[in-house]
């Protein structure tokens, strides 16, 4: 099946950007003129909408947001200008005496730089634009939510009011992105990672770091064990490695010179300082190291559900899908120049596969190229830019280019996948790194006998577990196809005399890897079946005196759908061959 590539249906990027950013004027002059006196922070554009930070007397109410959001209709309705000009230094400063955030983003311009102004009506900002003709273009537009959010987001400076707002071409459109809002909501893995009893993240533990349950644990061992298998399959080798590292190493990979912000402290173990590890890369390649390389042995694919540490400031954290600690689907390929074509064949084929067996079928890719400052040659970062590029092609998906976009130690290919209700997801990465070679001196002997450098390529297809476990509960809305369910199918026994049948029927079940569990709780019979659904259980089997009596099961679905009675050796096969076949529908509930 090849994987579809979304399209969107919206008007352009440009459009929504100019909408968003005038809307964000817009609301500023509404609470400067319901509250004078506020500081202005920033106010950009975000994906489907937008944001401004305030500092303000109060913490804004809901009942803020609906007159702010009158005061906005009337500057919509007076159809001002939006009018650019340019203006000294020295003005600016003077224009802004009474913004003391404002003043420091131009204190930290160049300072030869003319700064730029955007005015509606008496309404003055500092801004680049661009921006929609007038206030009245306006045609849809609500503000949401509100939250705290540190100037610049440093913790030690002064703590803002953040108003988040959407915009869109029609209130059509508008009223579909806030349905999808709702139904976002509903579908928050927060929400039910606590109602399904999955995972939870506690003060005593620290922020940012999960603790997983019995039934999430299940979860994420059966993604790991498949992840396990097919990389076993496809050619790669798993290794361990250690949670820490000797600085010695980090400053050989470059890490304590770029990342130090983002590793955590250091310990002091015997005189030596170590650290934990934000990364597995280094460790990959002391693997390598440990042998002589022949041309022969390449290519090397080097595998790890490697868990990492990385500082994330509070403020970020949120549920799975932003943590302190992760474990990530981690890869290093160690190859010659003439194999990175097929290589970067197989780890999209893999991708797509992998994302097709967990229910996604539609991607967006992007390929970005060479930054003005890079390291590695020329012909070298061409070579892994057209092998990214025409890897694609053969599965002809479209794809887009961020020209200059690639870091600065190799080109990439990040891919996006479409959930059940349409947003996008970062989570594959395919990036050369043309950097850590050099730096640890790697070499293969090549045909020639000459020693060579070899080509060195980051894959991670989920990108971390917990984000991915994450994205899986608010594609399928908790109710994870069969496959993937903690528990797989509830027997409810009507009365105790059914439980002789019932226990026979589990263990049959069981001998099958079917994971099953009974409910003998002295409970009614709908009060289980209710509860089983609300835990998302995919069947229930009802077992009374009929069911012994004819050797079959009474089935429930967890969508409330009730399945003729079937013998018990019918089921077992259906849900075997169910299993088998590994795949979900989202739209499920």
């Amino acid at each position: 099946m090849t994987p579809k590539s979304s399209t969107s249906e919206f008007p352009t990027a440009d459009y929504y950007d100019r909408l968003r950013h005038s809307v964000a004027h817009i609301m500023a002059d509404a609470v400067l003129q319901r509250y004078p006196g506020t500081k202005l922070g920033v106010g950009p554009t975000i994906e489907n909408g937008f944001y401004y930070d305030f500092q303000v007397d109060n913490p804004f109410t809901p009942d803020d947001l609906i007159e702010i959001e009158k005061s906005m209709q009337k500057i919509i309705d007076l159809d001002l200008a939006f009018e650019s000009r340019a203006v000294p230094r020295s003005e600016a400063i003077s224009l802004l005496q009474d913004q003391p955030f404002k003043k420091e983003i131009v204190n930290d311009l160049d300072q030869e730089e003319e700064i730029t102004f955007y005015r509606h009506g008496k309404f003055d900002d500092l801004c680049e634009g661009p921006h929609l003709q007038s206030t009245g273009q306006v045609p849809s537009f609500k503000l949401l939510s509100t939250a705290g959010a540190y100037w610049r987001g440093d913790e030690q400076r002064p703590m803002l009011q953040r108003i988040y707002g959407t915009a869109w071409e029609s209130s059509d459109q508008l009223d579909s992105y806030l349905q999808n809002l709702e139904e976002a909501q509903k579908r928050d893995h927060r929400k039910l990672g606590r109602q399904l009893d999955l995972f939870s993240v506690q003060d005593e533990t620290g922020p940012g770091l999960i603790l997983w349950h019995p039934k999430g644990a299940r979860i994420r061992t059966i993604i790991e064990d498949y992840m396990r298998q097919e990389h076993y399959s496809r050619g790669y080798e798993l290794v361990y490695t250690p949670h820490v590292g000797k600085a010695k190493l980090w400053e050989t990979s470059g890490h304590l010179d770029y990342y130090r912000e983002l590793m955590y402290a250091s310990m002091n173990i015997e005189g030596q300082e170590y650290f934990l590890k934000p990364m597995n890369c280094p460790f990959h390649i002391m693997v390598y190291e440990t042998s002589k390389r022949s041309y022969r042995d390449l290519p090397i694919r080097l595998a790890e559900l490697g868990t990492v540490y990385r500082y994330e400031r509070t403020g970020v954290l949120h549920g799975l899908m932003r943590v302190r600690g992760f474990t990530q689907d981690d890869a290093h390929i160690f190859c010659r120049p003439d194999q990175i074509h097929e290589e970067i064949i197989k780890v999209l084929s893999f991708t797509f596969d992998l994302f097709k067996t967990f229910g996604f079928n539609e991607f967006d890719l992007m390929v970005s190229t060479r930054p003005k400052k890079f390291v590695g040659s020329v012909e070298n970062w061409d070579l892994a830019t057209e092998s990214l590029k025409t890897a694609i092609e053969e599965f002809q998906i479209p794809y887009g280019i961020d020209e200059g976009g690639g870091a600065f130690y190799g080109p990439k290919i990040d891919i996006q996948i479409r959930d059940a209700i349409g947003r996008s997801w970062q989570c594959t990465t395919v990036q050369f790194d043309f950097n850590l070679p050099d730096r640890f001196d790697l070499s293969y002997v090549g045909s020639d006998g000459q020693t060579h450098r070899p080509y060195m390529v980051h894959r991670a297809l989920l990108g971390s577990v917990e984000r991915f476990f994450g994205v899986l509960l608010e594609h399928y809305a908790g109710s994870l196809p069969l496959w993937l369910a903690p528990t797989q199918v509830v027997i409810i026994p009507i009365a105790d005399r059914h439980l002789e049948y019932v226990e026979k029927l589990a263990n049959d079940l069981g001998k099958a890897l079917i994971r099953t569990h009974i409910d003998q709780r002295n409970e009614r019979m709908n009060l289980k079946i209710r509860e089983a659904q609300a835990q998302k259980v995919p069947y229930m089997l009802i077992i009374g005196d009929k069911e012994i009596e004819s050797n079959t099961v009474s089935i429930r679905q967890r969508d409330g759908a009730q399945l003729d009675p079937m013998p018990s050796e019918e089921f077992l096969s259906r849900v075997v061959a169910e299993i088998a076949l590994r795949g979900g529908n989202a739209t499920e509930s």
